[in-house]
């Protein structure tokens, strides 16, 4: 926005004074400071007129026109040009709402600020601004600020870090008033003690947010509540927890849900009629949302004897959410949707997600396809994007299907079995081999799932079978995903990646140390590839470490990313890799769509002029809300399996070393999953040491050593559900170290809560 001139200030007679008005119109477009001083020269007050122009000054303070000091006079209310401001909300068409971030009650109510998109970048590492974020701003004074309640429209400069001691937590009221906030951090796990008339409006078992401040410098330090946020006491909303940690939003503004309401389906003309062919959706039997769709059959040319024709059909959701869109500024905040084993935090209304994008069995369905054809041996030979109409032939789940082919078709899947599911098993054994040719990474990371009983509490943990129906679809979901990338690259269209860097040159030198003490051997750092760490795992299987080996290598990956920049997919084993599939629930495959609508002439909705030079911040900022909503998913199973183990504190379990540091050991529940830590301070009757290289914990005296990946058994002392902490105590002895003698190993120092042996400092 154009900085406004200050007016022209007119000649005066010497010896008259400014007028209130001309005095604010100077404040208005003075800078930071502008005192008596500042004001006497710029209206040319001199000698003994100075002491007229000090009672004029004195009697506006007075009328409350302004504030400050003979050194520092602002109009009152005003706010500096340039200002910290703190988001607040979002108003009903989804724009941002601040107020300053420091005010005095006694000039008057909080001006209300209206947020400008960032010109560039501001977020760097960061997700895009959002509710409890304070940030440096420009800031302009609007003149109608009667009219829409905003006295100022902000740009934003600089991300300033959030306030640390504003925090969460759950709140335990007491009888005679007052109460005790519980701790949902499990790096901070202590009460905070909340007195008499400090509660605000919370009620016993309410998550709220709240200060801390102390009674005096030596005080302890009192809490008080300043936001109540909601009751996740009920396991159904322990979420809540990790949606207000996190800051997702997990409503819609009311401009974004009008958008929605008017959305209709677009004609079939000019689409690609693929009513005719059988697509099928497989999803988790649970799914309410259904994006993709398959088909496979023989390719009937002479030349490709042997060969198969797939289809994978998505959801046509850049029909419906435009470039620029109130629709479109959402999803980009939201960058994702967000699973809970209670609810999800959609990326689009569902309006969307589950009616007009979602491919409902029997119902026509605007879609983006990718027609491939494939050899017998797996090789792609040819692709080719349409945009068309679709219709489900059935939605299975992925056991139906696995059953069907497994002998035992139920009636819905008995008519498909020849037509439709054949062939699909058919073409994935095609697919698999070339898999298997190009050797992606292959690690063994089973997922827990939570099961809710019908009153919404957790009923059990399982780790859910992967199937052969998983496998088929996720390699149909890759080949249509690749196909995007390479399609946009030949086109010379802009593209947000994923890419998955190999692993560094220090996480590769450190996991060869480690391997080597085992007789397993990587290649040289330069050379290294998915396969090498394949080779690795297999071997592994036979050994008795099998685990730590699985662990280890994990944790020397690379994390993937989004990036308008192409880097490969090294878990993969592919040199250009795009998401294509999912753009009901994520930004980046939506962005893919926009950029194949444009590059391939498909119609409306395409890439924007104004896209593709952001398509870097945009990358950045959805990779940021893809980590976000892992740690807050991750939190909320977490909260979860420990509210289900509240009852069971006192039995024994067998676990896996998940984590060896200093201060002790995490472990992981065969049974559930489940994460908990083993204090050092409480391991046996030795004084154990952190050896660094080695993953373990090795005991001075006894050589007892607990190493990274062993199995053990472990008894449950302590439950903070809240939290999500489980505290354990190791009830196996450690393995006998080879070197044991009573000499002390090299260690990397004390660990906390043990003296060390006399002497041994």
């Amino acid at each position: 926005m154009a900085k406004k001139k200050a007016p022209a200030r007119e000649k005066r007679t010497p010896g008259a004074l400014p007028s209130r008005e001309e005095i604010l119109q100077f404040l208005r477009t003075a800078g930071t400071k502008a005192g008596k001083r500042e004001i006497a020269r710029a209206f040319s007050v001199k000698g003994g007129d100075r002491i007229g122009l000090k009672k004029l000054l004195t009697e506006m303070a007075d009328e409350g026109l302004l504030t400050g000091n003979r050194k520092a006079f602002k109009e009152r209310g005003k706010l500096p040009p340039v200002s910290v401001i703190e988001i607040v909300a979002r108003d009903k068409d989804g724009e941002l709402v601040a107020e300053p971030a420091v005010w005095d009650a006694t000039e008057g109510e909080r001006p209300r600020v209206l947020v400008l998109a960032p010109r560039g970048s501001l977020h760097g590492p960061e997700p895009a601004l959002g509710q409890g974020d304070r940030i440096l701003a420009r800031l302009t004074r609007l003149e109608d600020a009667d009219v829409f309640g905003y006295r100022y429209e902000a740009e934003p400069i600089k991300r300033l870090p959030r306030e640390k001691r504003r925090m969460l937590g759950i709140f335990r009221s007491r009888a005679k008033g007052g109460g005790v906030i519980d701790p949902i951090d499990r790096k901070e796990l202590k009460e905070w003690p909340i007195t008499p008339g400090d509660e605000g409006d919370a009620r016993d078992g309410d998550l709220v947010r709240f200060d801390l401040n102390r009674a005096g410098r030596f005080g302890v330090p009192q809490a008080r509540v300043v936001e109540t946020l909601g009751n996740p006491q009920d396991q159904r909303k322990i979420s809540l927890i990790a949606i207000h940690t996190h800051g997702l939003p997990d409503e819609f503004p009311e401009g974004v849900m009008a958008e929605a309401a008017s959305l209709r389906e677009p004609a079939r003309h000019g689409r690609a009629d693929l009513r005719g062919i059988d697509l099928v959706t497989i999803d988790p039997v649970d799914a309410r949302d259904h994006d993709d769709a398959v088909h496979a059959a023989p390719d009937d040319d002479a030349g490709n004897s042997g060969g198969w024709i797939v289809h994978v059909a998505i959801a046509d959701v850049a029909h419906y959410v435009r470039p620029g869109s109130r629709l479109d500024r959402e999803a980009q905040l939201r960058g994702n949707s967000v699973y809970f084993p209670d609810r999800v935090v959609p990326m689009l209304p569902e309006k969307i997600s589950n009616d007009l994008c979602s491919l409902r069995e029997r119902e026509e369905r605007p879609c983006l396809a990718v027609r491939m054809v494939f050899d017998r041996h797996g090789g792609k030979r040819s692709h080719a994007f349409l945009r068309g109409t679709m219709r489900s032939a059935a939605k299975l789940s992925y056991q139906e299907a696995q059953a069907a082919i497994d002998g035992a078709p139920s009636t819905k899947c008995r008519p498909l079995m020849e037509r439709t599911l054949k062939p699909l098993w058919a073409a994935y054994g095609a697919l698999a081999a070339g898999r298997d040719r190009r050797e992606p990474l292959d690690l063994d990371l089973p997922e827990r799932k939570i099961v809710m009983d019908i009153h919404g509490r957790v009923e059990r943990v399982v780790v859910p079978e992967r199937l052969e129906a998983h496998r088929l679809i996720e390699e149909f979901m890759i080949q249509a995903n690749v196909a995007a990338a390479e399609t946009l690259e030949g086109k010379r269209a802009p593209v947000i990646y994923r890419v998955h860097e190999p692993p560094s040159k220090e996480k590769l030198t450190a996991l060869r140390d480690f391997l080597e003490s085992l007789d397993l051997k990587v290649p040289g750092v330069g050379a290294v590839r998915a396969g090498d760490f394949n080779r690795i795992l297999k071997r592994a299987k036979t050994l008795p470490v099998a685990d730590l080996i699985n662990e280890i290598v994990l944790r020397s990956q690379s994390q993937a990313q989004y990036a308008a920049e192409n880097a490969g997919h090294f878990g993969l084993h592919l040199a250009r890799y795009a998401h294509f599939t999912s753009p009901i629930r994520r930004y980046a495959d939506l962005v893919v769509h926009r950029s194949l609508i444009r590059a391939l002439g498909l119609g409306e909705g395409g890439l924007a002029d104004a896209e593709a030079p952001r398509l870097g911040d945009v990358a950045q900022a959805i990779s940021e809300a893809e980590r976000r909503a892992m740690a807050a998913e991750r939190e909320t199973t977490d909260r979860l399996v420990a509210a289900y183990l509240a009852d069971r504190v006192g039995a024994e379990f067998e676990a896996r070393i998940s984590g060896v540091t200093r201060a002790g050991l995490f472990v992981r529940l065969k049974e559930t999953g489940a994460d908990g830590f083993v204090p050092a301070a409480t391991i046996g009757s030795d004084y154990y040491r952190h050896h660094e290289d080695a993953h373990a914990l090795i005991g001075d005296r006894t050589g007892e050593t607990y190493r990274l990946g062993d199995q053990v058994s472990v008894r449950l002392v302590e439950v903070v559900a809240s939290a999500g902490a489980l505290r354990f105590e190791m009830l196996s002895p450690g393995r006998k170290h080879p070197g044991a003698s009573g000499k002390m190993p090299r260690g990397r120092g004390f660990l906390r809560g043990r003296r060390p042996p006399s002497g041994r400092r």
